[in-house]
C-alpha cells in the first residue's frame, strides 16, 4: 500500500505532460501546411449574369487550389484542382477557346493584366498610346472578353494585375511546372485562396437617367411651344470584369462631350441677346449595353406633347479615337429631306475641321427587341434622331460597351475636342440660322472656345470609375457628380430612377482579395513531425529522469499490476 501511494504523485505529473504533448502535436498538424501568405492582392471576378434564364460568365467565387502556369496547358494533366495563372501578354487564346468549348475541368483561372491597364494607373495619359505592344494586348483583350462573357464557366475566373510579388510567384510556379510535376498537397507549391461567399442575385437593379434644360427665348405662347433639340449620351458600361469596366471611349467620351456642349451653350443662353429660339435638352442615360433600356424608360416618361416638339436628337457614342473619320448613323432613309439637311450641316463644319463624316442608314425592326444604337429608341417613337460615332458598324449585343480594353491610354483628347466642336458648331448654325455660312461661333482662344482642361478632367474621372449600372446605387457618387455638373450649366435638373427590366439578371461578388500561400510537401510535413516528435520524447524523458528518477521513467512503460480486492 505504501508503494502504491508513492507512485501516485508520479502519475499526476505525467498526465499534464501527456496532455501538453498531445496539444502541441495537434497544433503542429493543423498549422504545418499553411504558412504566412506570400502576398495578398486585389482580384476582380468575371461577370456572372443570366439572359432569359440562361447562365453566362463565372458561376463560382470561392477559390482554394494549387497554382499552375501555362506550361501545364499543353499537356494532358488533370487540372481540376489547379488554378492556372495566365498573363495576358503570353495568353494562348486557342487554349481558352478549347477549354471553354470542350468544357475542360479547371480549378480556376487567374488572368494577369498589365499594370498600365489598371483604372488607377493615371501616369503618362497625355496622349493616346498606340504602341504596337499595347495595341496587341488590346486586341487580345477584345477577343478574350467576348469569349468569356458569352460562355457558361463552371469555375472561378479572376482578373488581377502584374506586380513584382505576383511575377515572382509565377516564376517559381513555372520552374516547378517545367519539371513535369503538378503542384499538389503531396508535392507542395503555391496555393491560391479566395474566401468568398456564394454569389447572390441582385434584386431589382436600378438605372438612373439625368437630364437638364436650357430653355430657349420665350415666344408669345411660352417656351414649351419652342422646338427642342436633345443631346444625349449613355454613361454606363459593361465588361468581363464589372469592377474594371470604366469605358473611357464607350461611353466616357460621349458623356464628356455632352457636358462640354452643355457648358458652351449655357454661356450663349445666359444672355437673352444670344439665346436661341430652341430649347436644348441634355440627357445622360443608363442601361446602354442592355438595348438602351434607360433611354427607352426616359423617353416614355416624357409627355407625348413634349416629345412631339423635339426637332431632332443627337446621340454621342465612342468619339475618342484618333481617327479623323466619324459616322452619322440614322434610321430614316438618307434621301429624307431633314436627314439631308442635318448631314449637310455636319459635313460643312467637318470639312472646316479637317474631319470626314460619313452617313450610315440602318432600318429598324420594331418587332426585334435588339437596339444597336441609342437613336433607335427615339426612332421607335417617331422622333428624328441620329448617332455620331467613330464606329462604322452597329455593335453586337454586349460588344463595344466599355470593357477591359477600353482604357484612358487609347483615348485621344484632341479627337473629343474636335467632335465637341463639330456638334456644337453644327447645332449653333442651325439654331441661329447660319447654315452654309463660314462662321466660327466657338472660335479658339475666345470665351466660347472648347476647353481641353475641362474635357481632360472629366475624362480622367470617368476613366477611373467603373460604371456597370446594376452595381451602382441610387446615390452613387458618380451619379451625384453628373447631376451637380448639369446643375451648374442647366436648369430643372432631375435624376430619374428606374428598375432595369428585360431578360438580364446579375450577381454580386465582383471583387475580392486573393491570398497566395507557399505550402510544403507531405514529405516535409512528415519529416517535420518526426523531428518534432523525437525532440518532445527526448525532452519529456529528460524532465522525468531529472525530477523523478530513472525508475519512474521505466515504470511508465510497464503494464500496471491488477489489484485484487481483499474480503474482510
Amino acid at each position: 500500500m505504501a508503494n502504491l501511494q508513492k507512485s501516485e504523485p508520479s502519475l499526476g505529473f505525467v498526465i499534464p505532460v501527456y496532455s501538453s504533448v498531445i496539444t502541441l502535436l495537434i497544433i503542429v498538424m493543423t498549422c504545418v501546411e499553411l504558412c504566412d501568405a506570400v502576398t495578398v492582392v486585389d482580384v476582380y471576378r468575371l461577370v456572372q449574369y443570366d439572359v432569359g434564364g440562361m447562365p453566362f460568365g463565372s458561376r463560382l467565387a470561392a477559390l482554394n487550389h494549387h497554382a499552375g502556369s501555362a506550361v501545364l496547358s499543353s499537356g494532358a494533366a488533370d487540372l481540376s484542382r489547379t488554378v492556372l495563372i495566365l498573363p495576358i501578354r503570353e495568353l494562348n487564346l486557342t487554349f481558352i477557346r478549347e477549354s471553354i468549348g470542350r468544357r475542360k475541368p479547371l480549378g480556376g483561372l487567374l488572368l494577369l493584366l498589365p499594370l498600365d491597364f489598371s483604372p488607377q494607373d493615371i501616369e503618362n495619359i497625355g496622349e493616346a498610346d498606340h504602341s504596337s505592344a499595347k495595341q496587341l494586348v488590346k486586341e487580345v483583350l477584345v477577343e478574350l472578353e467576348q469569349l468569356l462573357i458569352h460562355a457558361n464557366i463552371p469555375y472561378p475566373v479572376y482578373f488581377g494585375f502584374e506586380d513584382d510579388d505576383v511575377n515572382s510567384v509565377l516564376a517559381d510556379v513555372k520552374r516547378n511546372d517545367a519539371t513535369g510535376q503538378l503542384a499538389t498537397a503531396t508535392t507542395g507549391g503555391y496555393k491560391l485562396v479566395v474566401a468568398a461567399p456564394e454569389p447572390k442575385k441582385i434584386a431589382s437593379p436600378t438605372i438612373s437617367n439625368t437630364q437638364g434644360w436650357l430653355p430657349g427665348l420665350k415666344a408669345d405662347g411660352g417656351s414649351n411651344q419652342l422646338p427642342t433639340i436633345a443631346i444625349v449620351a449613355s454613361y454606363d458600361t459593361f465588361g468581363a470584369a464589372p469592377a474594371l469596366s470604366v469605358g473611357s471611349d464607350s461611353s466616357g467620351s460621349g458623356v464628356v462631350a455632352v457636358l462640354e456642349i452643355a457648358r458652351l451653350f449655357s454661356i450663349l443662353y445666359s444672355n437673352p441677346k444670344t439665346r436661341g429660339r430652341y430649347n436644348l435638352l441634355f440627357g445622360m442615360t443608363s442601361g446602354g449595353p442592355y438595348n438602351y433600356n434607360g433611354t427607352q424608360k426616359w423617353l416614355h416618361s416624357l409627355d407625348q406633347r413634349f416629345r412631339e416638339t423635339i426637332d431632332y436628337a443627337i446621340c454621342l457614342n465612342s468619339i475618342g479615337s484618333s481617327s479623323n473619320e466619324l459616322w452619322m448613323h440614322v434610321s430614316k432613309p438618307p434621301e429624307n429631306a431633314y436627314i439631308k439637311q442635318i448631314f449637310e450641316g455636319f459635313s460643312n463644319v467637318a470639312e472646316e475641321l479637317g474631319l470626314k463624316v460619313g452617313l450610315k442608314h440602318k432600318k429598324i425592326n420594331i418587332s426585334n427587341p435588339r437596339v444597336a444604337w441609342e437613336h433607335e429608341q427615339f426612332s421607335r417613337l417617331r422622333v428624328t434622331a441620329l448617332t455620331v460615332s467613330e464606329l462604322s458598324v452597329a455593335p453586337e449585343l454586349l460588344e463595344s460597351t466599355g470593357g477591359l480594353s477600353d482604357k484612358r491610354q487609347f483615348v485621344d483628347e484632341a479627337s473629343i475636342s474636335r467632335s465637341v466642336k463639330l456638334v456644337a458648331e453644327s447645332l449653333a448654325r442651325h439654331i441661329y440660322g447660319q447654315e452654309g455660312k463660314t462662321i466660327d461661333i466657338f472660335a479658339d482662344n475666345s470665351s466660347l472656345a472648347v476647353n481641353p482642361s475641362y474635357i481632360r478632367s472629366w475624362l480622367d474621372l470617368l476613366s477611373a470609375t467603373p460604371r456597370v449600372a446594376p452595381f451602382l446605387s441610387k446615390n452613387d457618387p458618380l451619379i451625384m457628380a453628373l447631376k451637380k455638373e448639369l446643375t451648374d450649366h442647366t436648369v430643372e435638373v432631375n435624376v430619374q430612377q428606374e428598375v432595369l427590366d428585360g431578360i438580364f439578371t446579375f450577381y454580386d461578388s465582383t471583387s475580392s482579395r486573393l491570398h497566395i500561400y507557399q505550402v510544403a510537401s507531405v514529405t516535409f510535413d512528415l519529416l517535420l513531425l518526426l523531428g518534432l516528435g523525437s525532440y518532445l520524447i527526448v525532452l519529456f524523458s529528460f524532465l522525468v529522469i531529472t525530477t523523478r528518477g530513472l525508475d519512474d521513467l521505466i515504470s511508465l512503460f510497464r503494464r500496471p499490476s491488477s489489484r485484487k480486492m481483499k474480503t474482510a
